[in-house]
């Protein structure tokens, strides 16, 4: 049986409940920020800007938008998310554990020997992640080739792909912008996190105009407006892809680390880590 066709009234009222009150979103986001800094601060490890750039998209996807079911994560009628930028990990993690894919306590092994999470995600180790992402660039050809499949077997579902602006770098981003805009997957929606952190190597300007120029769909948003962001993902265009450019700020939430390029790959010490909590917003 298909989540979608799971969704008796008991489930749906539980899914209902499970949806976060919108006032209270902001403390339970500043929640997860502090989570996934304590968590890289103990491994000593993660890419915590990334994480927190995209912190917003992913709640809104997992909260108000993805037909997914935590405890049938392999469902064949569920929607995908793809997270192309692996090396943001922690955050994906830090919403999947908030969903009730894996224990919330499990997330403590982020990066340690022999744990399932590690520091870009792992499809055969972590409940709820649909690929093995890191390498730059194979993401976002995997969602196209899932979009591909779903329309093929005639399912309903959406898959939906995150890539950063600097992967907008790679050559295998555009062969996938093309080829989904050839087959015409209305059923892809790729979501930009446009941080400006490539702009130092190659400033790549108006990213939806490209997306355009090739046949899909694009749309600007605020990374960080819930509202936005929810409006911009529900869409779904009759026959073109989506895309959605995302205005994020690198390290949002912390004020220390935004925009601050010096922190991409870097996790606080001791001494910082109570000076950058106090910080969250």
């Amino acid at each position: 049986m298909t989540v979608r066709e799971a969704q008796a009234p008991d489930l749906v009222e539980r899914l209902r409940r499970r949806i976060v009150d919108r006032e209270a979103a902001p403390a339970l986001l500043r929640k997860l920020r502090r989570r996934i800094i304590e968590v890289a601060a103990s491994a000593r490890e993660g890419h915590v800007p990334s994480a927190l750039s995209i912190l917003d998209i992913i709640w809104v996807l997992y909260d108000r938008v993805l037909n997914i079911d935590p405890a049938k994560p392999d469902d064949e009628g569920r929607d995908r998310f793809v997270l192309s930028k692996g090396h943001a990990s922690i955050g994906l993690y830090a919403i999947l554990a908030d969903k009730r894919f894996f224990p919330a306590e499990a997330l403590d092994g982020f990066c340690k020997f022999d744990s399932q999470f590690g520091g870009h995600p792992d499809s055969n180790k972590v409940p709820g992640v649909e690929a093995s992402t890191g390498s730059l660039g194979h993401g976002f050809p995997m969602a196209v080739g899932m979009a591909m499949g779903l329309r093929i077997r005639r399912m309903p579902a959406r898959v939906f792909c995150l890539i950063g602006d600097g992967e907008a770098n790679e050559g295998t981003v555009w062969e996938s912008v093309l080829l989904a805009a050839h087959h015409r997957l209305s059923n892809l929606c790729c979501i930009v996190d446009y941080n400006h952190s490539t702009d130092r190597a190659l400033a790549l300007g108006d990213i939806g105009a490209k997306f355009a120029a090739m046949g899909w769909i694009a749309v600007d948003v605020d990374g960080h407006d819930h509202e936005a962001i929810h409006d911009a993902l529900v869409r779904r265009p009759d026959d073109a892809p989506m895309c959605i450019v995302a205005r994020t700020i690198k390290g949002y939430g912390c004020p220390a680390m935004e925009n601050d390029a010096a922190w991409h790959h870097r996790s606080p010490t001791a001494a910082e880590l109570p000076e950058l909590l106090d910080s969250l917003r």
